[in-house]
């Protein structure tokens, strides 16, 4: 007998939160606490702020890091699951995409949910950049570079930044650093209105010499900082360059984890309905000028929507550098200081571990969803080490207006 054509179900954001980001190194807040105890955390205050979800019906945990050693390995999606609690019955994965990991564990989850595989999953990314500095434990095979098939640049992330500082001189060192000085702006002020420490989980943390403490807000935070202060930061990746400490994101620690659901499913169960997932896309580009990933990546995401880009009302953005989001801005035609794009500020300001980053640019856009019921559309979208962008369009259930119901 022919078989019956699969039918696809619509997948729903339900909740996501993150621990607070710390600084990478021996004087952060987490240098003595365990990378997978971050992300165990988050898993336990998802299950904590849902008790309507039974535990057993999580279908799967996928979690992301990208250097998968040490206290990030071990499969850490199934022993997080195991260390938070859940029952043993509910298995786990880890995923590597480097920063595009927590992105591409939503992604990934979310296509078998769609198809009928998953009803509920957890899906996150930690990294602890303090524990395993980025490229830690690598081997490049010497073709990569013997062979020309990429630049050895393009195994330098700061390097890469410079390269599209090249590729497009309008975006000049004074404008990065305006839009550098713009995010931490935004993220204090976020932090004024309260809007960022609904999406936080309290960390306990530990200390040799100060004993334990309590990590409540984000670490990497310069409230204040001037377009003048930044002026005067050394270019570590180029002589006479323009990419600074300043003006791109740092290194960091941190986890985020979060709910997907099948939206039949999460109805059912009395779940929260935050997000519909809409599309995604990630694309390849070249590897020196990886930042530019998110532009094809988000192309691709709107076609396959049959959506362009006037339809996207909120933008979260990440801040890797501050270049790469202005080439993204520059070729879609939209304005530096965009009140769509990155609301709250972004990573430049309040920090970037690797692979749990996507996850953390979807919470906040669920966030804003909320407080902009006349935005239909939102995008997420990242560069990827390696030359890599992922992009994924979200529809807000909170829409009104006449078409609202459309959004249903």
């Amino acid at each position: 007998m022919p078989r019956t054509p699969q039918q696809l179900r619509d997948v729903v954001f339900v909740d996501g939160v993150r621990t607070p980001f710390g600084k990478a190194g021996p004087k952060g807040m987490y240098a003595e606490t365990r990378a997978d105890d971050l992300v165990i955390r988050c898993i336990r205050e998802l299950l904590r702020r849902h008790p309507e979800l039974p535990p057993e019906s999580i279908d799967e945990v996928a979690i992301a890091a990208t250097t998968q050693i040490g206290d990030q390995g071990l499969t850490i999606g199934r022993t997080a699951a195991l260390l938070a609690g859940l029952p043993k019955t509910v298995p786990g994965f880890a995923i590597d995409r480097m920063c595009g990991g927590a992105m591409t564990a939503v992604t990934t989850t979310a296509g078998s949910i769609a198809f009928g595989a998953y009803d509920v999953v957890i899906a996150g990314g930690v990294e602890h950049m303090g524990h395993h500095p980025m490229g830690e434990g690598v081997d490049p095979n010497p073709r990569i570079i013997a062979e020309k098939l990429v630049d050895p640049s393009a195994l330098v992330m700061g390097s890469t930044a410079e390269n599209l500082h090249d590729r497009f001189p309008a975006i000049t060192k004074e404008r990065a650093d305006a839009y550098a000085v713009a995010s931490q702006d935004k993220l204090a002020k976020a932090y004024a209105n309260g809007k960022v420490e609904p999406d936080l989980v309290p960390v306990a943390t530990r200390s040799a010499e100060h004993g334990w403490g309590l990590a409540t807000r984000d670490e990497p935070p310069r409230p204040g900082t001037t377009v003048e202060d930044l002026a005067q930061l050394k270019t570590p990746f180029r002589p006479h360059g323009r990419v600074t400490a300043g003006n791109a994101a740092g290194l960091n620690d941190g986890a985020t984890a979060c709910i997907l659901a099948a939206e039949e499913t999460a109805r059912e169960l009395g779940l929260p309905v935050r997000m519909r997932l809409v599309s995604y896309a990630f694309v390849g580009v070249e590897p020196e000028v990886m930042g530019v990933g998110p532009v094809p990546a988000t192309e691709k995401a709107l076609a396959k929507a049959g959506l362009s880009i006037e339809d996207i009302g909120l933008f979260e953005l990440n801040e890797a550098f501050a270049v790469q989001v202005l080439a993204f801005l520059d070729h879609f035609g939209i304005a530096d200081d965009d009140p769509r794009v990155n609301e709250y500020g972004g990573a430049i300001a309040l920090g970037h571990p690797l692979a749990a980053s996507g996850v953390r640019l979807m919470t906040q856009l669920a966030r804003q969803f909320e407080d902009h019921p006349e935005v239909r559309y939102g995008l997420t979208a990242l560069c990827i080490g390696i030359g890599m962008g992922g992009a994924v369009i979200w529809e807000n259930p909170h829409r009104s207006g006449d078409d609202a119901e459309d959004a249903r």
